[in-house]
């Protein structure tokens, strides 16, 4: 009787342990019911990354952001204050943008905040936030003007221009925009993507701190490798140089000849398909430390359907980096509410780009834009509404490290999605399709990497190394589909997932649709806290 006894109570610690140990994977509380991808989990107490047969594998987004996510927003204090005018603001703000700018920066790399008051300012052209370490403040994005700072923009002249440009306020090619004499071949045979290191001909060349491009050549080699861009047509819409892919890096640590680089490249750099080089980018014109805080531009137009006989873009982030926007609001425009380019470490954070007013057509209601060389940009906690395409990559292969965190868009016409030739590492985590269109331009599709065959100049695979993690379309279509040389990912997603595209292609890997539970949520967050070991919702 006393070895029964002993052997039940055995049976009852062991189950005890057993459910415990289930709950558990070395140190991480996982919870009860809840799964975790094959491809990335927890082990050891660390993220786990599993690489298929060609080397694909998820990459760490979590760099994307003012400082690479690292460090909070700053509070910027207030150093002048306006109050609207009667008429046309423009110039108002722009001398009070441009007394801020003369001040000296600190040890920080900050002059100080313009504060609008509270009120309804009318704009006739487009202001400049065109010095570092400005930040443009107002008292509130909603629509009542007691209580809040409203740019109202008015006219279209000059034609198709944007409200408020901040930076430097040109699209450099970064091809081109580099130290002569600086150039270093990569000697590496093979660097996977997500990876830190490589080994260079010439590190006498740099320095620890430096800021370098790394340039993939586009060769014939590579592009044949991908079909020339476009799975099963004859036609060559990709052209040999056209999409050489590009990263904007500072260097962390040389060890002889290897270099380590501070955020990890989104595509394989190949030997064999192409010789990848580096070299020191010039910063020429670059702006750094701009934000734009708590206000709202709303743009005047003739009515829903007005063709294009109002400003284009509310907010472009042009020839920047290491800035932000922050609780605004943008409404009317006919292409975008927030677009970037040539723009590095950018975090866009409770923002809205709603309502865009024009033709559902192509080039227009892309809400949250990340156009040419726009990399490791960050929208976070933010809304889109009546767009073609509310979250887009739209710069081609220069567009890299696009993370979409806990976003959400209402009534799309068609996918938020890489949106043409090959853009890398985009992650959308946590985007939800709130409410639905009841006809939609691209079916029923509101979410998707995949080939977009001849649409277009010949887009082709519009997304490389991008991952769809535990999005929820609402009933709708994701589309998956795997590029020759490259792998993309839905897991833990819900709606209709499937790989079944416009054009032909390979369904990419789809793992656990429809399922609930998914560990860790937010694979942006938990990438994050194992980098940073902090929380990164303790830094917004």
């Amino acid at each position: 009787m006393k070895i029964a006894h002993l052997n039940r109570i055995l049976k009852r610690v062991f189950i005890i342990v057993a459910f415990y140990l289930t709950l558990t994977v070395c140190g991480q509380q996982i919870p009860k019911g809840a799964w975790q991808s094959s491809r990335v989990y927890y082990n050891n107490d660390k993220l786990e990354y599993v690489a298929d047969k060609q080397g694909n594998r998820i990459p760490d987004f979590s760099y994307s952001g003012y400082k690479n996510s690292e460090v909070a927003i700053p509070e910027i204090p207030v150093v002048l204050s306006i109050k609207s005018i009667s008429g046309d603001n423009t110039k108002h703000i722009q001398e009070a943008i441009d007394k801020v700018g003369a001040l000296p920066l600190n040890e920080n790399g900050f002059r100080g905040a313009l504060l609008l008051k509270a009120g309804s300012y009318s704009v006739h052209g487009t202001l400049y936030l065109n010095y570092s370490g400005v930040v443009l403040r107002g008292e509130g994005d909603g629509a009542d003007a007691v209580k809040n700072t409203v740019i109202n923009a008015l006219g279209d002249a000059p034609e198709n221009r944007t409200v408020l440009i901040a930076g430097g306020n040109k699209n450099n090619e970064l091809d081109d925009d580099w130290e002569w004499g600086t150039r270093s071949f990569i000697t590496s045979d093979f660097v996977q993507v997500g990876d830190f290191t490589f080994v260079v001909d010439n590190p006498s060349l740099y320095q620890v701190g430096d800021n370098i491009i790394i340039n993939h050549p586009c060769t014939q080699k590579w592009l044949e490798a991908n079909d020339w861009g476009v799975n099963n047509d004859k036609t060559k819409f990709w052209h040999e140089g056209e999409l050489p892919l590009l990263y904007n890096r500072f260097i962390k640590k040389i060890d002889g000849n290897q270099i380590t680089i501070d955020a990890p490249i989104f595509n394989h750099l190949d030997k064999k398909l192409s010789q990848s080089f580096i070299y020191k980018y010039n910063r020429k014109g670059l702006l750094t430390h701009i934000g734009i805080e708590d206000l709202r531009i709303d743009i005047h137009t003739l009515g829903r359907t007005d063709i294009k006989n109002h400003a284009e873009n509310a907010i472009a982030l042009r020839q920047i980096e290491d800035s932000w926007v922050k609780n605004c609001s943008t409404l009317h425009f006919w292409k975008s509410g927030i677009m970037t380019q040539t723009a590095f470490r950018i975090s866009v954070i409770n923002s809205k780009a709603l309502e865009p007013y024009g033709v559902v057509t192509g080039g227009q209601r892309y809400n949250f834009n990340a156009s040419t060389f726009s990399q490791q940009i960050l929208f976070y906690k933010c809304q889109a509404s009546d767009a073609r395409h509310g979250y887009v990559s739209n710069g081609r292969a220069s567009v890299s490290g696009i993370a979409v965190v806990e976003s959400t868009n209402l009534r799309s016409y068609t996918a938020s999605e890489g949106h043409q030739k090959w853009s890398q590492g985009l992650l959308f985590d946590n985007l939800k399709e709130t409410e639905t269109r009841v006809e939609s331009e691209g079916g029923n599709r509101v979410m998707g990497f995949y080939n977009r065959g001849n649409w277009a100049n010949g887009h082709g695979w519009s997304a490389a190394h991008s991952v769809l993690w535990n999005c929820n379309a609402n009933g709708k279509a994701i589309t998956l589909q795997k590029p020759p040389t490259a792998q993309n990912y839905a897991i833990g997603c819900f709606g209709e997932v499937s790989g079944n595209g416009p054009f032909e292609g390979p369904e990419g890997f789809i793992e656990g649709s429809n399922k609930v539970g998914l560990y860790p949520k937010s694979l942006f967050k938990a990438q994050f806290k194992e980098r940073t070991n902090k929380v990164f919702d303790d830094l917004q």
